[in-house]
């Protein structure tokens, strides 16, 4: 049910205590065939109760107690009170005329008494603004004075600390030299057991005009040899083709140098027999496990 202006400041002022006697039955008359109505004041009821919480009782000192009484005339004994004597009746000529009409102040009294209400309920929610400031405030910077029912919970927040993270153990590095049977070193092949890159070095080889040398890699575990790439001019040549391999044919594979026609194996079969041979060794170990050092 939609209320009025007027029925909502009534159930404030009810709970507020402000209502005189005729406007206080009048409420309870409604309150008890309009449950509504009766909700609507318990609410606001509710919402009074939290100021009420949020101070305590304050026993006035003995001298204001005693003014008060003096300025209400409690202080000494109250005289008796006397009526003042009756005038007698005047005399007067009836005239026989008719008399005036009553002025109607009934709409006078009603707007007095919805004037004086807004003014309540004006005040009431200035003082509710008031109080929930001042509840705000002690929450956010004293929150122990605020009674347990309405003491804002502790908030728990979660910081995340990182910490540096180990460092990457070392990977072993394996090289093979490549070279004729009791000859000097041709190439220096060096590879990366993390990453299996390998880098080959060009030490003493040097190309036939027309011609060019080609890496393989041969195992027993493969049905043929495996062209890992043609050797570049410069000192040094980079290949990633290892990742394809697993560790057991890596290491354990022989790395052979042939030399092929200008640009490499047309068909990735080996033309001639390989001129320079090699094994991997491993030259830098893994670094150990941090528990076991």
């Amino acid at each position: 049910m939609a209320y009025s202006e007027d029925h909502i400041a009534l159930a404030a002022e009810y709970a507020l205590g402000t209502l005189d006697a005729e406007e206080r039955a009048q409420a309870e008359a409604k309150m008890s065939i309009d449950k509504e109505f009766e909700a609507m004041v318990e609410a606001w009821q509710h919402k009074l109760g939290v100021l009420n919480q949020m101070v305590g009782s304050i026993e006035p000192r003995p001298e204001v107690w005693n003014r008060i009484k003096t300025a209400v005339g409690l202080s000494e004994a109250q005289a008796a009170l006397m009526l003042p004597e009756a005038a007698p009746p005047v005399a007067a000529e009836v005239v026989d005329s008719p008399k005036p009409p009553a002025a109607d102040t009934s709409n006078v009294v009603q707007l007095s008494a919805q004037a004086r209400r807004w003014r309540n309920v004006a005040t009431l929610a200035t003082a509710i603004a008031a109080a929930l400031i001042a509840m705000i405030a002690v929450g956010v910077y004293q929150p122990d004075l605020l009674p347990a029912a309405i003491r804002p919970k502790p908030r728990t927040q979660l910081v995340e600390v990182k910490t540096p993270s180990a460092p990457m153990p070392t990977s072993a590095h394996y090289v093979a030299v490549l070279q004729k049977e009791g000859g000097a070193p041709a190439f220096i092949l060096t590879l990366d057991a993390a990453t299996k890159n390998f880098t080959v070095r060009k030490v003493g080889a040097s190309p036939e005009p027309g011609k060019s040398f080609e890496l393989w890699l041969i195992s027993d575990k493969l049905p043929r040899p495996r062209s890992l790439g043609v050797i570049g001019n410069s000192d040094f040549t980079a290949r990633p083709v290892l990742a394809s391999y697993d560790n057991d044919v890596i290491n354990n594979a022989t790395y052979a140098v042939t030399v092929e026609q200008a640009g490499g194996s047309p068909d990735g079969m080996p033309h001639s027999a390989p001129v320079f041979t090699g094994k991997l060794v491993e030259t830098v170990p893994p670094a150990a496990p941090a528990s076991a050092r």
